[in-house]
């Protein structure tokens, strides 16, 4: 099994890219979506939160998410707290859902912190998705219907896309002068697995 890692800053398609992916019936682990499943589900995890932010970090039996943006988007500190809480259990579930899938020759994992997280040391191969940042503020401005101001807000808090180039094997450009399918059936051809879409 090959073991892809796709990242991107906000904005950069990444998704779009791993929808590629699943068009050529490759099994994708959305590391964002996990997360916040195992942020309402996991005892690890409400356990630790609870003992660094209170009780009330939690909200009917769920994470009180409006609660916890404020306190880690305001906090360098608290964000550290936060991932070394969070990531480690969305690792785990990541490798236990690679067990589950160990027939496949390929599969995915969609994680905009892949580097940041430490996820990168579970993938064989990572792949970032790189996007003029001018075009992916324009797209988050009109996706997430936000100011210039917060988008960059959130892209200050990123690793920026060129130093997640340096820890790529593949680099995909989604700048419209570049086919996304193309790019992403080179790379399978180039690991050798035999696909068709």
């Amino acid at each position: 099994m090959i073991r892809i890692g796709v990242t991107g800053g906000i904005g950069s398609g990444k998704s779009i890219v791993c929808d590629i992916f699943r068009i050529y019936d490759i099994p994708v682990f959305d590391a964002d979506i996990e997360a916040k499943r195992l942020n309402d589900t996991s005892q690890t995890i409400r356990r630790q939160l609870i003992h660094h932010f209170g009780p009330d970090i939690y909200e009917n039996d769920r994470l009180n998410r409006r609660r916890f943006a404020e306190l880690i988007f305001s906090n360098d500190q608290n964000i550290k707290i936060a991932n070394s809480i969070i990531h480690p259990v969305v690792a785990d579930c990541f490798m236990e859902w690679c067990n589950s899938y160990r027939e496949c020759p390929v599969v995915v994992i969609d994680a905009a912190l892949l580097i940041e997280a430490g996820f990168n040391q579970f993938v064989d191969k990572v792949i970032t998705v790189y996007t003029p940042e001018e075009t992916r503020i324009e797209r988050v401005m009109k996706r997430d219907r936000v100011s210039r101001e917060q988008v960059e807000a959130r892209m200050f808090n990123q690793m920026p896309e060129e130093e997640k180039v340096k820890h790529s094997d593949y680099v995909i450009y989604n700048d419209s002068s570049h086919s996304l399918i193309e790019q992403v059936s080179k790379i399978l051809d180039e690991l050798s697995f035999t696909h068709s879409a």
